[in-house]
């Protein structure tokens, strides 16, 4: 038995991405942010949809063509693949806990 909110570093220098499942086509992942943000170069542009829910925290992510989007604990929302987008802001006081979801369309 394994629980998503177990298991957090105390200190994170960096983003933490653990796979939890993989299989068909699939990659279920924990993502770990304190304050993280995508780099300031570019954008990510992912070969798979990508479904993420913040289960605590908050975070804004921005897309290349449309508004940005602010999540709040429970939030969530589907990417395209493909589809341009960057974190803008995590909090940095608290841990912000994704739940993200990969898979073909």
């Amino acid at each position: 038995m394994n629980n998503i909110f177990e298991n957090i570093p105390v200190d994170l220098h960096s983003e933490v991405f653990d796979s939890l499942v993989e299989a068909n086509g699939v990659r279920i992942e924990r993502i770990i942010s304190r304050g993280h943000t995508s780099p300031e170069s570019g954008w990510y542009e992912q070969p798979r949809d990508e479904w993420v829910m913040v289960l605590r925290g908050k975070a804004i992510i921005v897309f290349d063509d449309k508004s940005p989007v602010t999540l709040r604990e429970g939030d969530y929302i589907n990417i395209r693949a493909h589809e341009k987008h960057r974190v803008q802001w995590t909090d940095p006081d608290q841990d912000t806990l994704w739940l993200a979801v990969h898979y073909e369309s």
